[in-house]
């Protein structure tokens, strides 16, 4: 018992957590935090860990030459660790983060903004690649912070979670007029000559309104309105671009980027789907969305990529695709859609030798299949609902 205390006291410490933890709290931690392993029947968690995460709880991406780990990836796995009922990859994860994304600048006061690129440099060493953070990373590590706080009674979870919140309110916001609170893509890079670029997919309703209902006084429910509008308007035919932007008053087609909608965009669809059916957003959220549905009830599949402007669509989405639709194709009460994608997700389970298993695909498989298979939920508060069956063992 002696390691496994001091063990979880040296994580408290690496998370900069020992001032809001009491000691006994931490000999208590200690006795119920379960070892990273089984969690439970949800063997696609158990193969994303084992395949796509260090033992010092480091992502990584094995299909780019840097061999990255993102922000973005370490808050979706966090996230599938909470969902596990997994603290102690939960724990290394988090550590991870602090210490190579954060430069342990990590804690409640003294909170930075995570950079959102970490991998193999063109010297052979490896670091940050870029320092620039991603918000809609940020917000789901804030989201699984806060969460965790409530779900496994730990308020160390809590203050980290709204202190990065608030970092978010200062460094990754701005104001649209005539539209409100408008979260920016990272602090830098994002508005230039008059342009203000966006993100969609940056902005998942249940998170939005879970960090309102933690944190009322900050920005958090009037962005959840704002979002709406950003996509109800550069989705005409039902389709969101990956991209958008904000020019002379009104949101026009990304400078950059165009109109396209493809792998970015596809989790647009998969977090309406996500969002509680009583939250008052979901279903015009979802009925804004429309195309996707019509298209593939249309041709049997999802496009790869679609003009956001005309609809003109080509190629044939891959499996995360179908990840990401499943939620929606549910929520919408489309059994035919729901079919499909669950006929296309049994490929998840299938290990075919020679062939490597593709990140983006398990990454959108857990949260596709972990919902539609009822391993958790949002309520309208966007409050996560796990279906703890068991600790992870």
């Amino acid at each position: 018992m002696r390691v496994r205390i001091n063990k979880k006291i040296g994580v408290a410490l690496a998370l900069g957590l020992a001032a809001s933890v009491s000691f006994a709290n931490l000999v208590k931690v200690a006795q119920t935090t379960a070892a990273p392993g089984a969690c439970g029947d949800w063997s696609g968690y158990r193969a994303f860990v084992e395949r796509f995460v260090q033992a010092d709880g480091r992502v990584i991406d094995y299909s780019t030459p840097a061999q990255q780990t993102t922000s973005e990836g370490q808050s979706y796995a966090l996230f599938f660790a909470l969902v596990a009922n997994d603290r102690a990859t939960f724990d290394r994860l988090l550590g991870w983060t602090r210490t190579n994304l954060a430069g342990n600048q990590f804690d409640a006061q003294n909170m930075r903004l995570p950079s959102w690129q970490w991998g193999r440099k063109a010297d052979g060493s490896y670091g940050v690649l870029d320092p620039n953070s991603a918000s809609d990373s940020d917000l789901w590590i804030a989201y699984d912070l806060l969460q965790a706080g409530r779900l496994w009674h730990e308020a160390a979870y809590t203050q980290l979670g709204e202190a990065l919140a608030a970092q978010i309110a200062r460094q990754e916001m701005t104001t649209l007029p005539g539209v409100g609170p408008m979260l920016l893509p990272g602090p830098q890079g994002f508005k230039s000559g008059g342009v203000t670029r966006l993100n969609p997919s940056y902005l998942p309703l249940p998170v939005l309104r879970s960090l309102a209902h933690d944190m009322p006084n900050g920005p958090w429910g009037k962005l959840a309105d704002s979002a709406y509008k950003l996509i109800k308007t550069t989705a005409p035919q039902g389709f969101a671009p990956d991209w958008a932007a904000w020019q002379n008053g009104q949101f026009v087609v990304d400078p950059k980027n165009g109109d396209t909608g493809s792998y970015d965009a596809i989790r647009v669809y998969l977090w309406a789907g996500l969002a509680s059916p009583a939250d008052p957003l979901a279903k015009p959220w979802l009925a804004a969305l429309g195309g996707m549905r019509a298209r593939v009830a249309q041709t049997g599949f999802p496009p790869e990529k679609v003009s956001s402007t005309s609809g003109t669509a080509s190629g044939e989405g891959p499996l995360s695709y179908w990840a990401a639709l499943a939620p929606y194709f549910k929520a919408l009460g489309d059994e035919r859609g729901l079919g499909l994608a669950r006929t296309h997700l049994a490929a998840l389970d299938t290990n075919v030798p020679g062939r490597e298993p593709v990140y983006y695909d398990r990454v959108l498989g857990l949260f596709g299949t972990g919902f539609i298979d009822g391993r958790y939920r949002f309520d309208e508060a966007g409050r996560l609902v796990p279906s703890w069956r068991k600790e992870c063992d």
